[in-house]
């Protein structure tokens, strides 16, 4: 071995050493301080504090990592971890944090797309938040409180323990965390009827940076309407949200329609963008569009086409939807043998891919089935995308071969809500919402950058068919592309460039909100929300 090589590995060697020595002082003047503050007994905090050197530090880690792109070796780790148990310790972690002045990273779920709940260039602590996931359902008030560390599932769960005619409007995934998911919006299949998951919530509880339990009257209207769509981790960490339960039938139906190029898709898909926004409110119709490659024993090489999947949630027996379909929608050609007529919780189970008959205990298994390295971003569609366009639309999935796209439904009640009501600005005008994504299983980065171009690639495709000045996007699907902060004395203006994306017209009073609460920006991360400066 080559000396400049031995001194390379001796670098690296007092690099990794110095790093852990620094962790181990963080460590302990953390503890020092959770002594002083707040009585907290080494031996209570070495139960939720975690550092480097600890055994079990990579697995509380990566045990809410959904994306394996950062997983990697080289991705930045934070110095501790602290898993607080009840609330008092989350008041220790914010006040410690910011006596030692080190950033706070705040993770519920784990679901961030791209990793800002536990990824950072600067040295960090996490607060992981799932020891805090107690749910309380009152079926009396038709309310919930329920905890950020709780998952949509086990929320889900608890809801039908109490009612089988009771739901709450929320995502298709069982393991998202409550407390990035509501603060970021909540999209999910009962929006059209019922609005976004913020559009029910009534109360809250946070901690903010002077360490304080504040509920909806202590906080003020303003902090509690920035934190029901503005992203919770700018304004401090919260505890619970109090739900409005939404009424659901006994019964509901799903289907599931597949159409290749072929098969007419592109007539139906230019039908659908007609008619998705204006159907009936009970009806929510999602649309997948995937490369697939069609096996073929006569041709030499297998085509490739794009396939097009319906999939319904109705709020109603089969008879109505068939009926509301042959109305509006007649070009599908659904038959009652495409439907199947089911209860609420049985439709969250089949949203969520679980297979038919799956017991209802599968919600409150908080660890994905598989999970994938990924990439996601987002955009609005507010006018009709012409046939032609369709077909290059086609054209283009097939070229990249990889990425495909999820089209949301607008409409209903989504229509009706003042975009000015909550921070969430994406409401009436818009017909669909476009969810880009890719999956991949490769690990490297090489990888991860043929992937990223590939989405990339698809997404710049679509600019002259979806909203713009600004092209919206949609903050619960996390996307570093459009725009990221320092955090230092440009922060307000970098944090327009992704802020008005996100929040249009309402990123201004989001700012004067930060100013008010946390004018020193203690809690900061790539994307937050910035104080406006002095």
């Amino acid at each position: 071995m080559s000396r400049s090589c031995c001194r390379l590995l001796l670098l690296l060697g007092i690099l990794i050493v110095s790093s852990y020595a620094a962790s181990d002082s963080v460590y302990d003047n953390f503890l020092q301080c959770l002594s002083n503050q707040y009585s907290i007994t080494s031996h209570q905090a070495s139960s939720i504090v975690y550092a480097r050197t600890n055994s079990s530090f990579t697995n509380v880690l990566q045990s809410y990592i959904r994306n394996e792109r950062f997983k990697a070796p080289s991705t930045p780790k934070p110095l501790i971890i602290v898993t607080p148990t009840d609330e008092s310790q989350v008041q220790a972690a914010i006040i410690c944090s910011t006596n030692i002045g080190i950033q706070l990273r705040i993770r519920s779920g784990g679901h961030d797309y791209d990793g800002l709940s536990y990824v950072s260039d600067v040295p960090f602590f996490i607060l992981d938040m799932f020891n805090l996931r107690s749910i309380n359902v009152n079926i009396s008030d038709e309310t919930a409180w329920v905890q950020a560390g709780a998952t949509l599932g086990e929320l889900y769960y608890r809801i039908w323990e109490k009612s089988r005619v009771h739901g709450y409007p929320a995502g298709v995934c069982p393991t998202l965390g409550v407390g990035g998911h509501l603060s970021g919006g909540g999209y999910g299949n009962m929006l059209r009827k019922y609005g976004l998951s913020i559009d029910n919530i009534v109360d809250a509880q946070i901690v903010n940076v002077n360490g304080s339990i504040l509920d909806r009257p202590s906080m003020g209207e303003d902090l509690f309407w920035a934190i029901r769509g503005g992203g919770g981790a700018s304004f401090g960490v919260i505890l619970w949200y109090k739900i409005k339960l939404v009424r659901v039938p006994e019964i509901v139906t799903v289907f599931r329609v597949e159409k290749t190029l072929a098969e007419n898709a592109t007539d139906l898909v230019f039908k659908w963008q007609h008619i998705t926004d204006k159907i009936d409110n009970d009806l929510f119709m999602r649309l997948l569009v995937q490369p697939i490659t069609v096996k073929s024993e006569k041709a030499e090489k297998s085509p490739k086409t794009v396939r097009v999947t319906f999939i319904s949630l109705f709020l109603g027996d089969a008879t109505r939807l068939i009926s509301v379909m042959n109305k509006d929608f007649p070009e599908l050609g659904l038959k009652k043998e495409d439907c199947m007529e089911m209860s609420w919780i049985e439709s969250v189970l089949y949203w969520a891919n679980f297979d038919n008959g799956t017991s209802v205990n599968v919600l409150l298994n908080r660890t994905p089935s598989s999970v994938k390295f990924f990439k996601a971003k987002s955009d609005y569609v507010q006018k009709p995308i012409s046939k032609d366009d369709l077909e290059g639309l086609w054209k283009k999935i097939i070229e990249l071969g990889k990425p495909g796209m999820v089209f949301n439904s607008y409409g209903g009640q989504m229509s009706e809500i003042p975009a000015s009501e909550t921070p969430f600005p994406h409401r009436g005008g818009n017909i669909f919402k476009i969810q880009y994504s890719v999956n991949w299983h490769e690990a490297g980065a090489e990888a991860d950058k043929k992937h990223l171009n590939l989405v990339r690639e698809l997404h710049s495709y679509m600019t002259p068919f979806v909203s713009m000045s600004p092209r919206g996007a949609f903050l619960n699907y996390r996307d570093t592309d459009i725009g990221f902060s320092q955090n230092g004395k440009d922060s307000y203006q970098e944090g327009r460039v992704y802020g008005v994306k996100y929040f249009m017209n309402n990123f201004e009073r989001l700012v004067k909100v930060k100013t008010a609460v946390d004018p020193q920006n203690f809690f900061r991360y790539e994307q937050s929300i910035p104080p406006l400066p002095y």
